[in-house]
């Protein structure tokens, strides 16, 4: 009897020590039997960490603009950023769901939690949190090698950007989210993160909100050396087109109104060092344009 008892507290053991436990976003601790096999991913730049993470083939469903790489875009999408249709997730019968810290999000996925379908959080706050993202999901994915190759490619980019820009002469920035309505970013969001390793300095870092409405009296009294938007509409008055009639404004006197590729800086996934690449050599072309003026 003895004998039988210890078997089973071994079994037990090893079966506690076979689960997969990461920390989340939130900080709260997701942990998993096995790893997971059918995956869903509700946001666009979740759905690029679970591909660099080894388990792009393992997403039974994702949302809209969730487009990168190629092969997602064949994914079957239940919902956008607004709306989730939480019966199509639960008949996809998802083993983990992978989501971003928005506003509704919480109210969206609530249902989800009730059934206990574990929840993984995404929202890196800071470039070199990407690396560490792919990490974790790699870890529920049971990828851990392919995770490992990828965030250790990552982390080379970023610090071959940190030892070229860092250290470079600050240049005070706007970042222009979109112009109707007017808004930007505060200092605690990963697009300033970005203007850091860039040597860039954020006008509305003190903002306590995370993406302010902001008017355009408010942009002509920080007076910016340079304006970047993730805005790349070709329209005469639209994206930093906004400011070329206020020639005396710093950025429109230089010529130092850039616009950028959105998907790369507003989507935290691999992606985003390309993205950052972008921003510092613009920052870059500001600081030549000195020069001339």
């Amino acid at each position: 009897m003895k004998n039988y008892l210890l078997l089973a507290l071994c079994l037990c053991a090893t079966q506690a020590m076979a689960a997969i436990a990461v920390q989340d976003d939130a900080g709260q601790t997701v942990t998993l039997a096995k790893p997971a096999q059918r995956v869903v991913t509700l946001a666009p730049h979740v759905t690029e960490l679970v591909f660099a993470a080894g388990g792009g083939a393992r997403i039974v469903g994702t949302v809209s603009y969730s487009d990168f790489p190629a092969a997602a875009k064949s994914i079957p999408q239940v919902g956008d950023n607004r709306q989730i249709d939480i019966e199509r997730v639960i008949a996809l019968k998802p083993d983990l769901i992978v989501v971003w810290l928005h506003g509704s999000a919480e109210r969206q996925i609530e249902p989800l939690r009730a059934l206990g379908i574990p929840l993984f959080y995404s929202e890196p706050r800071r470039l070199d949190d990407i690396a560490d993202s792919i990490l974790r999901l790699g870890r529920l994915l049971g990828s851990d090698q392919t995770a490992q190759a990828a965030a250790a490619e990552l982390r080379l980019k970023l610090a071959k950007l940190k030892t070229q820009y860092q250290n470079r002469p600050p240049v005070r920035t706007f970042y222009q989210v979109w112009d109707k309505p007017l808004y930007t970013l505060n200092g605690q969001h990963i697009v300033s993160d970005a203007m850091r390793v860039c040597g860039g300095e954020n006008i509305f870092a003190n903002m306590t909100v995370a993406a302010p409405n902001i008017s355009i009296e408010a942009v002509l009294q920080q007076d910016p050396e340079v304006i970047l938007s993730g805005d790349q509409r070709n329209q005469s008055s639209g994206g930093v087109n906004l400011w070329k009639p206020y020639t005396t404004m710093t950025a429109v006197r230089r010529g130092n109104l850039f616009s950028l590729n959105g998907d790369l800086l507003s989507r935290s996934g691999p992606r985003m060092i390309d993205g950052a690449a972008a921003l510092c050599e613009k920052l870059e072309q500001a600081r030549q344009h000195r020069k001339n003026k």
